[in-house]
C-alpha cells in the first residue's frame, strides 16, 4: 500500500491568520496520525508564513509516524534545522524565496555536483533523502548520479490535464517511475493530487511508495471532517 503523508502547512496558515494557537498544529498532526495517515509532511519557508521552525521542533518530539521535512537546501537555516531535528526524510525542493508554492523540480543534471554534496551531508546524519523532480527520464537519470534515496515526482502537470486527457497525462509519470525502479531509486509523488485523481495515479504509476498531500486534503476536511477525509484518501491508495 502506498503511504499517505499529510502536509499540514495549510493548518498552520489558518492559525497564523488570526494569531494564537487555534487551530493547534501539533494536536492536528497527532490527530491525523491517529486517523490513519502514515506520515506528516511540513515545508517551512524562510518567512515562516505557515509552518514555523518552532513547529518543526515541537513536532519532532510527538510524532509517531514518518516525519518528512521539505524545503530548499540552499537556505542554510533550513539545512541547520533538518540536521538538528533529524527527520526520517528530507525532500529537497528548488523553491525561490517568496514563492507561493512549489512549481518545478530540480534540474538534476545542472545541479548534480551541488545535490551530491548536500545529499552526502544528510546521509552522514542518517537522514533519507528525496529530490523533487519533474516527470522526465533525463532528470531521473541525473538523480541517480546524486546518490539520492528517492525522487518525488512533481504531479501538477498530471493534475492539470487529468480530467481532459488522463491517459496522456499519466504517461510521463509511468515512464519516470519505471526508470527510477531500474535505477533502484524509490518513488514518491506530490502536488495537486486529490480525491478525483489520486486513485488513477496510484493504479498506473508502478511502485509508488508515498504521496504527500496537503492543500486538497485540508480543503476537503472543511466539508467532510478531518478524520473522514484522511480515511477517504487512504481508500484511494488501497
Amino acid at each position: 500500500m502506498t503511504r499517505l503523508s499529510v502536509n499540514i502547512n495549510k493548518i498552520a496558515t489558518l492559525r497564523n491568520a488570526r494569531g494564537g494557537n487555534v487551530p493547534d498544529v501539533i494536536k492536528a498532526a497527532q490527530d491525523i496520525e491517529r486517523f490513519g495517515a502514515q506520515g506528516i509532511t511540513v515545508h517551512p519557508r524562510p518567512d515562516e508564513r505557515h509552518i514555523t521552525y518552532k513547529d518543526v521542533r515541537d513536532l519532532k518530539s510527538v510524532l509517531k509516524t514518518e516525519f518528512n521535512i521539505e524545503g530548499n537546501p540552499k537556505e542554510k537555516k533550513f539545512v541547520d534545522l533538518v540536521l538538528e531535528v533529524k527527520p526520517h526524510q528530507v525532500t529537497l525542493v528548488p523553491d525561490a524565496q517568496g514563492q507561493i508554492t512549489s512549481d518545478h523540480g530540480w534540474d538534476t543534471l545542472q545541479n548534480k555536483a551541488y545535490l551530491k554534496e548536500i545529499i552526502s551531508l544528510f546521509h552522514s546524519h542518517q537522514i533519507r533523502t528525496s529530490i523533487f523532480v519533474d516527470a522526465d527520464v533525463k532528470m531521473v537519470d541525473g538523480a541517480k548520479e546524486t546518490g539520492t534515496d528517492r525522487i518525488e515526482l512533481y504531479t501538477e502537470n498530471y493534475a492539470r490535464y487529468f480530467l481532459s486527457q488522463k491517459e496522456t497525462a499519466i504517461k510521463a509519470f509511468v515512464h519516470a517511475a519505471q526508470r527510477a525502479h531500474e535505477l533502484e531509486i524509490g518513488v514518491n509523488a506530490g502536488h495537486d493530487l486529490n480525491l478525483d485523481n489520486l486513485k488513477y495515479f496510484k493504479e498506473h504509476v508502478p511502485g509508488l511508495l508515498e504521496v504527500s498531500i496537503g492543500h486538497a486534503l485540508i480543503s476537503d476536511a472543511l466539508y467532510f471532517g478531518l478524520e473522514n477525509t484522511v480515511q477517504l484518501y487512504l481508500r484511494q491508495l488501497k
